[in-house]
């Protein structure tokens, strides 16, 4: 027997083993689940930023002040999350059953996190968020 024929059976009896341990899959279950029940209860908040005003005035007041900086900001939609890129600087706006989650990143790094409704003046959040000023914590 081959090196690669011994690798492929021990790597299908460990995939069974796994499969027959009830305990485990239990827990995946109930962690899918889970999983399930944040995007069903985050989904309204999910519908409001896609297709909201606020993100229609966050983009706009994002690209008019990016523009006067001469710094291009990109937008990308990751599933539900919308993440906003400029230079160093990040925003990721993730819905929640409780409102959105915004995650500021620069560098690299996560310098804050705070939860916003989306009746928040969003001009005010693109000023904040592409301005040298801190990110407010929470």
């Amino acid at each position: 027997m081959s090196f690669l024929d011994n690798l492929e059976n021990n790597l299908k009896a460990l995939e069974s083993r796994e499969e027959k341990d009830p305990a485990k899959r239990k827990e995946e279950i109930a962690q899918r689940e889970a999983e399930r029940q944040a995007t069903l209860a985050a989904a309204p908040v999910a519908e409001a930023l896609k297709s909201g005003p606020f993100t229609e005035k966050l983009l706009t007041a994002c690209r008019l002040i990016g523009h006067q900086q001469r710094t291009m900001v990109r937008f990308t939609w990751l599933d539900t999350t919308l993440r906003l890129e400029a230079k160093q600087r990040r925003l990721d706006l993730k819905p929640t059953p409780l409102g959105v989650e915004a995650t500021y990143t620069e560098n690299g790094e996560q310098t804050a996190r705070r939860l916003l409704t989306l009746n928040e003046d969003a001009e005010a959040l693109a000023r904040q968020w592409l301005s040298v000023e801190p990110a407010p914590h929470e």
